[in-house]
């Protein structure tokens, strides 16, 4: 194989390929190990090594536009983001480095990905920090990050006033006594935080 051509795309530092023979695929320095894309030789015999490190940076370069796709509809954590990848039928491989490459760049960032979520989520449910936590914590977000977020969500949003909206709903969907103090509890409220709102 050899390659006919190596074209700077509008994305930025990523290259379209167009290669003697099969598709046209797109790669970035960053998934080349051996060399970088001005190194590349145009109408010259490629080596099988050469052509192996090629084709895995155009699938990791297939990859990160995928991803990218997602990103442009809504922030992302890595572990919801590698999943979608692999439903899709992306090997971990490429997905870990694109995803790599698009942490580096700050495209992808769980924390940003937590406020963003914990700022949808208040929209319909009111939770304490245990429950959030908990939330975070199951879409792959690390406690530390998770904490972080909670930390800046609760900055901004007042706690003792979602605490008793979520009072308010349970009472209206005629929680009472023992029953109420257990949902508010599984809300993520300490009893502490609710005992004289009762």
């Amino acid at each position: 194989m050899f390659i006919k051509s190596v074209v700077p795309t509008s994305y930025s530092g990523m290259y379209k390929v167009e290669p003697s023979e099969g598709a046209v695929f797109y790669i970035r320095n960053e998934y080349l190990f051996s060399l970088c894309v001005d190194e590349l030789s145009i109408e010259e015999e490629l080596s099988d090594a050469l052509c192996n490190e090629l084709l895995d940076a155009g699938l990791a370069g297939a990859v990160e536009l995928k991803a990218v796709e997602y990103l442009a509809r809504a922030e992302q954590s890595r572990f919801g983001l590698s999943r979608k990848l692999f439903e899709k039928g992306y090997s971990k491989k490429y997905s870990d480095m694109a995803l790599d490459y698009l942490e580096k760049r700050g495209y992808l960032s769980d924390e940003r990905f937590a406020r963003a979520w914990l700022n949808t989520r208040r929209i319909n449910h009111y939770e304490g920090r245990s429950r959030l936590l908990a939330e975070l914590m199951s879409r792959g977000i690390s406690k530390e990050v998770s904490l972080v977020a909670i930390n800046a969500f609760f900055e901004e949003n007042d706690e003792e006033e979602i605490c008793r909206k979520a009072l308010e709903k349970l009472t209206k969907r005629g929680k009472s006594g023992e029953k109420l103090i257990a949902a508010m509890i599984q809300a993520g409220f300490p009893y502490k935080d609710f005992k004289d709102m009762l």
